[in-house]
This record gives C-alpha cells, structure tokens and sequence, in this order.
C-alpha cells in the first residue's frame, strides 16, 4: 500500500479510503496516516547517549535506546516498526471491507492496537495513527453490530424456511394420497432440512419433532392404505376366482342364449371386483378369458352349423314358393285352399331360415295366402250381398264419425270431438259383429 510521506497533518489517503455505512448510514472515510520510513526525522530523534525519542501532541517521549552505530539507522529501525503497525491496521480494514474473518476478531485486534500505542515503541505520527485506529474500531463496531443483525436475519431466515418444510410435511402427512410422490417429497424435504443452518437448538427440535410426527403420521396413514388395499385385493382375489370356476363350469354348455348373457353378467362382476394381487390377477384373468374363449368358439361353431342348414332351408322354402305362386283360385278355389294348406305344413317342417332371409320369403308366402283368401271372400260376398252391403255401411258410418272426430279435434272441439269418437267406436263395434257373422257362416 501507497501512504502519503508529505506532511504529518491528517489528509484523506485515497489508497486506504474505505467507505463504510455506519449506524446512520452515512459514510465515513478513514483518516490518512504519514509514512514513517520516508523520513523518520519528522516524527523523532536519538540524542547522543543514544536514547530515542518519539514527537507527540504531548511532546517527545522516550521509546528506547541506540547503541548499535549511526542514529539514523535507529530513527528508520522505530519508523519502520511504526509502518509495521500501521499496515496491520491496513490489514484490519481490508478484512472488514471484504467480509474475511469474523468482525469480533478484528475488533478485539483493533483495541488492543489502540490499547498498546500510547506505549508502543515506534517513530510516526502517532494522533495519526491514534484516529486511523478509532476510525478502525468504529467501523469493527459497525461490522458487529451488522453482522449481528445478518446473523439474527439468517437465522429468522432459516427458522422460517424450516416452518415452511414443516408446514409441507404436515399437509402432506393430513392429505396426501399419492403415496410414491409424496414419500419422495418427503425425502426431499429431510435433505433440504439438513441444508438449512443457523437456527438454535431449542427451536430446532422444537420444529424437528414437529417434523419427525408428520412423517410418522405419513407412515401410518400409507401403511393403513395399504393394508386396506391388500384385504380389498385378497377380497377380489376370492371372488375372482369365484367367478373363473364358474365360467369354466359353463364352458360346455349348449344354451347359447342365457350361457352368453351369464358370461356377460360374469365379466361385469369381474370388473366390479376390483383388482386382486398382480400375480394372482394375471392368472385368474388367462382362465376367465380361456372359459369364456371355450365357450364362445363352441357357440360359434354351432352358429355356422345353424347357418348352414338354416341356407339349406331357404333354399327348399324359395322351391316352395315357386309352387305357391303358381296356385290359381280363380279356377277351382277348393283345391286352391287344399293345395296352400299342404304347402303351409311342408313349410313349416322345414323349419328356420336366416333371420335376414324371413321377412322375404314369409312375405311372398303371405302373399299367396292372401291372394287365395281374398278369391274365397269375393266368391262369399256374390253369394250374400245383403250382408255384405250392411258390412259396407256399417263401414262407411264408422269413417264418416271418425271423420267428424278428427275435424272437431283440428278445430279444438274436445267435447264433439270425443261424442263423435264414441260414436264411431259404437259402429265399429257393429261392423265387427257384422263381419264375424259373415265369417262365421
């Protein structure tokens, strides 16, 4: 470090200027200090018995005594020891502007420095020396105080930070039900636990065993889940395997309809169940699918048989209904009648056909019973007109009522609207007996 060597007052040294925040905040300069080595004869003399003295605001003091040969040698020896202090004091004032070290140290440091000057053996300027030193012990005050008040901060800081993993732990101890990530948050939370320094001992455990009870509420919480999960998987296991033995029971069976809507019936239990222990689940499962497979392959083929013969029995109705579309009533009618009826039962020993195939084919046969019923009735009508024209007009009173209802309904006329249906409903009732009474002769 440079000093300044010109003159002994007081002056702000710009290599040792330290600007330091103090109690209000205001910055102060450390006060310049003379270099001693430059020319000790400033601050001091060796008389010629060889006693050295030092210049003070008192006067001169004496240090010690020079035996050794020229006096000057002595007053630089005196300077250079007062240089030396003075660059300890440096030395004091870097650590506080750098933060090495511990303020309480520095300070301890700075009052025994200042405690020892008044009887140091040292040539300098010592009131110098002596502000440079107080400046030194002010700011050391300063940087204890704030170091303090950083050390109370830090550690409201960290009693803080562990509330907050505290208060983590607790809530996922109370609600957590996601069992892995918790457990992992939770470890996570032990680590940055053991990160966070600065908080007392009584607070520490007081928060720890706040901590630790979380944990085990956790532990608890997860190992009744857990055991509950294992007695609800034992249970579907039991019941699971309830349900295989029943669906290999079935396996066999040829009543395709109530066999196939049990299996469904099965399988909606099976997935009501719930899941049994993986092991155990994959197995019965093989055996469900492997019954229900069994089943379904047996029915299948069965189907395909039924398909078969049930083509085959299409084709031999198509064959008959190219014989009974081929009957003419209006020949000979008897044996029209004679001629569908023998058809009808070959059609109904054949049996079933495809369901897509029914509506057709029963249709066109339909068409050919219709066609002789409908000769048999115009041959009765020509053979009773009288009855048949009371049909006609029972008929035609029926539509002109219904008529008459519906118009009054379009009109909102509730009241002529029912009177009408009754009406209708009366001569329907009629026509009806009339027909019967057609039918019956």
């Amino acid at each position: 470090m440079t000093h300044q060597d010109t003159t002994p007052e007081p002056v702000a040294d710009k290599a040792t200027e330290d600007s330091t925040t103090g109690a209000t905040g205001s910055a102060a300069v450390a006060p310049a200090v003379p270099t001693a080595s430059t020319d000790p004869t400033k601050w001091g003399r060796v008389d010629a018995d060889g006693t050295v003295y030092v210049r003070t605001a008192d006067g001169e003091r004496a240090i010690g005594s020079w035996q050794a040969g020229d006096a000057a040698e002595g007053l630089a020896l005196y300077a250079r020891k007062f240089d030396d202090l003075l660059t300890e004091v440096e030395l004091l004032e870097t650590r506080l502007r750098t933060h090495a070290g511990d303020p309480k140290h520095t300070l301890t440091n700075a009052k025994h420095l200042h405690e020892s000057l008044a009887e140091a053996a040292v040539i300098g300027d010592l009131a110098a020396l002596n502000a440079r030193i107080e400046h030194l012990l002010v700011r050391a005050e300063q940087a204890v105080e704030g170091a303090k008040h950083e050390k109370e901060q830090a550690r409201a800081d960290a009693i803080a930070r562990k509330e907050a993993l505290v208060t983590e732990a607790e809530q996922i101890a109370a609600e957590a039900t996601h069992w892995k990530s918790a457990g992992d948050r939770l470890r996570e939370i032990l680590e940055e636990w053991k990160k966070v320094r600065g908080v007392d001992r009584k607070t520490d455990e007081q928060l720890w065993r706040r901590f630790s009870k979380a944990r085990d509420a956790f532990s608890r919480r997860r190992g009744s889940h857990f055991a509950e999960l294992d007695r609800q998987r034992a249970a579907a296991k039991a019941h699971k395997q309830e349900l295989v033995e029943e669906a290999e029971s079935l396996t066999e069976s040829t009543d395709w309809g109530d066999t196939a809507n049990r299996y469904k019936q099965l399988m909606a239990e099976w997935k009501a169940a719930g899941r049994a222990p993986k092991d155990s689940d994959d197995a019965l499962w093989q055996r469900f699918r492997a019954a229900q497979d069994r089943f379904f392959s047996r029915r299948s083929e069965a189907f395909s048989e039924r398909d078969a013969e049930f083509a085959a029995n299409a084709k031999l109705k198509e064959e008959l209904l190219v014989e009974a579309e081929q009957i003419d009533p209006s020949t000979d009618l008897k044996a029209a009648q004679a001629h569908l009826h023998r058809i009808q039962e070959r059609w109904d020993e054949i049996g079933k056909v495809p369901r897509e195939r029914m509506r057709d084919l029963e249709g066109r046969l339909r068409a050919v019973g219709d066609k002789v019923r409908n000769a048999a009735d115009a041959q009765w009508r020509r053979s009773d007109p009288e009855a048949q024209a009371r049909v006609d007009q029972f008929r035609e009173r029926v539509e002109q009522f219904e008529a008459q209802a519906e118009k009054a309904r379009a009109a909102g006329d509730e009241r002529r609207a029912k009177k009408a249906q009754e009406q209708a409903d009366q001569w329907r009732e009629w026509l009806s007996a009339a027909e019967q009474a057609i039918a019956s002769r």
